[in-house]
């Protein structure tokens, strides 16, 4: 009688697991479809402090949370990259219904623009994957999603910047600068942890703001 009730529990395990991967895939394409939609709505009517706050930082932390909540590294770079495609869809269709020809301009400026966006956010999906180990590598993964939100943020709030934006500091760069810092500190769960991965974040970020152009994200997401 063990064996069977073993096996059975072992089955049901299986499918909870199949269950889950299934739904998870589910939501990265509707996810996907939603932000995108609701992006290009927003950049075309939206305000211009909701148009800063969203662009792109409402497709990036769709891509880490489908990362951190994903069943396996290979799922993880299959669902971010789900998601991107299905932004690219929403781009397509809102495009169509504001009279507008679909062009590589609306997302990405060109091609290469809209191959590096895809690359960017399957990196940032796996990053978020690896951050839930519990070892010096989830700290470092999780400093280096931090990094490319913070170099991103000193690139458009710093004078003489590539990417900078007069509007983007102080408010919106406060926030997006706070809330980068709490995803770092939720990402770890000891505090020597989270004491790595923001010592991380803040080298690198420094270092990328430096040497990076903005080609990093700005200009490369979805313009009115």
């Amino acid at each position: 009688m063990k064996k069977p009730t073993i096996e059975y529990a072992d089955f049901a395990e299986y499918d909870r697991r199949q269950r889950g991967i299934e739904r998870h895939v589910l939501a990265a394409f509707i996810g996907g479809l939603a932000v995108g939609l609701v992006g290009m709505f927003v950049s075309g009517s939206g305000p211009a402090w909701c148009v800063r706050l969203y662009d792109p930082y409402a497709y990036l932390a769709l891509a880490i949370a489908l990362g951190v909540t994903a069943q396996g590294f290979g799922w993880a770079a299959l669902s971010t990259f789900l998601a991107a495609v299905s932004m690219l869809v929403a781009a397509m269709g809102a495009s169509a219904v504001h009279g507008r020809d679909f062009t590589f301009d609306v997302v990405g400026g060109s091609l290469a623009g809209l191959n590096w966006i895809l690359f960017m956010l399957v990196g940032l999906g796996l990053l978020g994957y690896v951050a839930r180990r519990r070892d010096h590598w989830g700290d470092l993964a999780a400093g280096a999603i931090g990094a490319a939100l913070l170099a991103d943020v000193i690139d458009r709030s710093t004078p003489g910047f590539i990417a900078t934006e007069r509007a983007f500091w102080p408010v919106t760069a406060i926030v997006v600068g706070g809330l980068t810092i709490a995803l770092v500190l939720g990402l770890r769960r000891t505090l020597a942890g989270r004491l790595r991965a923001l010592a991380v974040s803040a080298a690198l970020a420094g270092l990328v703001a430096v040497l990076l152009t903005d080609t990093l994200w700005g200009g490369l997401w979805i313009g009115p």
